[in-house]
């Protein structure tokens, strides 16, 4: 069992936990996750380690109430108990001193997925940018946290209510207009995003690493759920990655794949709200 130490609502629906979870911190490292389950009979849900504590023992996670598992979440509280946390799994982000600037371009919710890749770039002593977009200013996360770790933080809104109006390929796009000598760039969040800045940074031959959100059942490679194709070759994301060169990736198979158990999701939320007394 792993105890709640820490519960902060961050925006509507979205929040932070702490949790105790020692063997993973001792050994997580960016760019890994977790998967997660609540009770004997919950599902397995993968989220990212957003951070640890390795000699408190205890790693943060974001979530978004978005379906059953995740409303669930979101109703436990500080001194509460969570079945499983299994990790860290996947591949840790590969850092290295780059010649040149380091950008994480974050969209919505994977900006709190950025942040540890970010943190590990600047200690490697690499000059680090990081682009945050956003819908609306109300729904920026982790803006304050980036800004203790990176040389520059820009944001774009979809509504102007703050940084830039507009998308964050456009803020991105800037940089190159200024003359910022970008080396690498690694965009997190929505898979629509993702492949945009891949495409934008392909024939500038700028390095994009992804990070990749594929469903996952298992999460070590087994079930198979979260395959893609990158370079034309069957990749499983859980075992393999999750960080890949996104101008490889197949991004309208992988948009696809997304929406594969879209019915039982559905279906699950039903029957949790049939439950709980409707949602939340």
């Amino acid at each position: 069992m792993h105890r709640i130490v820490e519960k902060r609502k961050l925006i509507e629906r979205t929040w932070q936990m702490r949790v105790e979870a020692p063997l993973v911190a001792r050994k997580c490292m960016a760019g890994q996750f977790l998967m997660l389950r609540i009770h004997e009979e919950g599902e397995r849900i993968p989220l990212t380690i957003a951070d640890w504590d390795r000699e408190a023992g205890t790693i943060d996670i974001y979530f978004q109430e978005i379906g059953a598992t995740t409303e669930h979440l979101a109703t436990l509280e500080e001194g509460d108990a969570i079945l499983d946390v299994v990790g860290p799994l996947g591949n840790p982000s590969h850092v290295e001193k780059l010649d040149g600037t380091f950008v994480m371009v974050g969209g919505g919710f994977g900006i709190a997925a950025g942040y540890p890749v970010a943190r590990a770039f600047k200690e490697a002593g690499n000059r680090v940018i990081a682009v945050l977009g956003a819908k609306t200013r109300g729904l920026l996360i982790c803006e304050d946290m980036l800004k203790a770790v990176c040389d520059e933080v820009l944001v774009a809104t979809n509504d102007g209510s703050y940084g830039v109006q507009g998308l964050v390929s456009d803020v991105l796009e800037g940089l190159l207009d200024r003359g910022e000598d970008i080396r690498q760039v690694f965009p997190v969040g929505p898979p629509i995003m993702m492949k945009v800045i891949s495409q934008m940074t392909l024939p500038l031959k700028i390095k994009t690493v992804v990070s990749l959100n594929s469903v996952m059942v298992d999460g070590t490679g087994m079930c198979g759920s979260c395959r893609v194709t990158v370079a034309g070759k069957t990749r499983f994301v859980c075992s393999e990655g999750i960080d890949f060169n996104g101008h490889e990736v197949d991004w309208d198979e992988m948009m696809s794949r997304q929406k594969m158990y879209g019915r039982q999701e559905q279906e699950a939320l039903a029957h949790y709200h049939a439950c709980h007394g409707g949602s939340r």
